[in-house]
């Protein structure tokens, strides 16, 4: 039997300590261990994205990521994306751009949003297209998502964004 390791991290601004066998994915460790259910998991191969989450604040497949690997690691989920009951301007924008359906997608979404815009302030259609690619929607067909992440990066650039200019080009 394999002796657990230990882990020591920062998980949504909070210090974390806990224990797990060497072999756990970050992302049954962040929801078995910590009971952070909003880490989803789906194709388990890297592929959808939708378990994407912070670490140290590149998005990052806790699918393919041992728990072990994030040993003194700052850690954002969906949970801690929002902060002193504020939404974030990406979740923000979703809400109002109508950028979910069923909303299995939107944690990892949100997670990969973020971390494009903090190195793409003035993102074109196209690179936010390119860039919301790594993870899979299969209710959306992403003309929302886009809208929404476009007018986050208006928003955090310090520009007002009426609903009526944040209408895409074309869909």
């Amino acid at each position: 039997m394999t002796q657990p390791v230990e882990i020591k991290c920062v998980v949504n601004g909070k210090p974390v300590t806990g224990s797990c066998e060497p072999r756990t994915l970050l992302a049954d460790f962040l929801r078995e261990n910590l009971n952070l259910t909003g880490t989803h998991v789906g194709c388990e191969h890297g592929v959808c994205g939708v378990c994407s989450v912070a670490v140290n604040g590149h998005a990052v497949r806790s699918c393919l990521m041992l728990a072990a690997q994030a040993h003194g690691a700052e850690i954002t989920t969906i949970e801690g994306i929002a902060r002193n009951g504020q939404f974030h301007p990406v979740q923000k924008a979703f809400h109002e751009n109508h950028a979910l359906q069923c909303g299995f997608c939107t944690p990892g979404m949100l997670a990969v949003s973020i971390d494009f815009l903090s190195t793409n302030a003035s993102p074109t259609e196209e690179e936010t297209r390119e860039a919301l690619s790594a993870v899979i929607c299969r209710c959306t067909g992403y003309q929302n998502i886009v809208k929404a992440v476009m007018a986050a990066a208006a928003e955090m650039r310090g520009e007002t964004v009426r609903s009526d200019e944040s209408e895409l080009a074309h869909v």
